[in-house]
């Protein structure tokens, strides 16, 4: 075996001993994640399941460099526990694609809470330039080792936490009085419509999806329940700087599938006429007008239209 040079040497050195440090300061040391009852590699399957849209086993295994055989068995696992459905490919009918069920959700989504919380914690304990200084070379290491940019969607989902309602307000009252003309009356409704949510959260039959690119907020949306059998969807929204990214026509099937799993027959929205983008991702989703009535609201002449599908 040729003889490692002492530079080299060292840096390996360093790196092992950071590894050793990492995993010790997030708690990777133990048998389960987070003291839950899912091991390392279960955890971060359900990531991914959790932040990506149907990805079928091949790819799981590719990206998370888990051996095949020992990933089906987790697969199965998971499946057993009705953590999980697999729907054929409608191109490849050898693939499945995978998709955390309710359950699956529901079992997840403390858990990745948990974790946010806890490096959040960790974070807090620093000065405000000295975590940034963490952040910066974080980012450095991950891009030089990469290479490359990973082939996987450039944003992740996740559910509501402390301190996003008031992003959803802000966002909304900002964005909707440069880009359409609406005054303060839009905020205000915005305000109402998260503060119901929050006093009224009903986690089997509503939740709200966060959408962040590179740790940074840029869309959401919301499904409440209106009745037993109805649901609405409520305060789509995308930042300008991440449109194009499929980010709306994510969160809008997101609601399907959540309204469907939670048992309602349909799923109903409100919106205007002049709201192009957002109609044509409703109609592309399967939703029709049902109803549609002028009148004014928020300083300018509108056009309601009420949009449903059936699920």
């Amino acid at each position: 075996m040729a003889a490692i040079p002492a530079a080299s040497r060292q840096a390996i050195d360093a790196v092992r001993g950071f590894n050793r440090f990492y995993t010790r300061q997030i708690g990777l040391l133990g048998e389960h994640v987070l003291e839950s009852p899912f091991s390392l590699s279960e955890m971060r399957v359900l990531y991914e399941l959790a932040h990506r849209d149907g990805p079928t086993a091949s790819d799981l295994g590719k990206d998370l460099g888990l051996d095949a055989g020992y990933l089906s068995r987790m697969l199965r696992r998971f499946e057993a526990k009705r953590l999980i459905t697999r729907t054929s490919s409608p191109t490849d009918g050898r693939q499945n694609h995978l998709r955390l069920t309710t359950r699956g959700r529901d079992a997840f989504a403390p858990l990745e809470n948990r974790a946010r919380a806890e490096v959040g914690a960790m974070l807090g304990r620093l000065a405000a330039a000295k975590r940034q200084q963490v952040v910066d070379a974080m980012s450095a290491i991950e891009r030089t080792l990469r290479g490359q940019p990973a082939d996987r969607a450039p944003y992740v989902l996740r559910p509501h936490q402390p301190g996003d309602m008031g992003w959803v307000v802000h966002r909304h009252g900002a964005m909707y009085a440069r880009e359409w003309g609406y005054n303060e009356e839009f905020e205000a409704l915005v305000a109402r419509i998260v503060a119901d949510f929050l006093d009224n959260f009903d986690p089997k039959r509503e939740r709200c999806w966060i959408a962040e690119k590179d740790g940074t907020i840029v869309g959401s949306v919301f499904v409440v329940s209106k009745s037993k059998t109805v649901a609405k969807l409520r305060l789509l929204l995308v930042e300008p700087s991440a449109r194009g990214l499929g980010i709306g026509r994510r969160l809008v099937d997101e609601c399907i599938r959540f309204a469907r799993a939670a048992g309602y027959r349909t799923l109903t929205l409100w919106t205007h006429s002049q709201l192009a983008a957002a109609r044509r991702l409703y109609q592309d989703a399967g939703f029709t007008r049902t109803h549609h009535e002028r009148h004014h609201s928020f300083g300018k002449d509108l056009v309601d239209e009420t949009w449903d599908l059936r699920l």
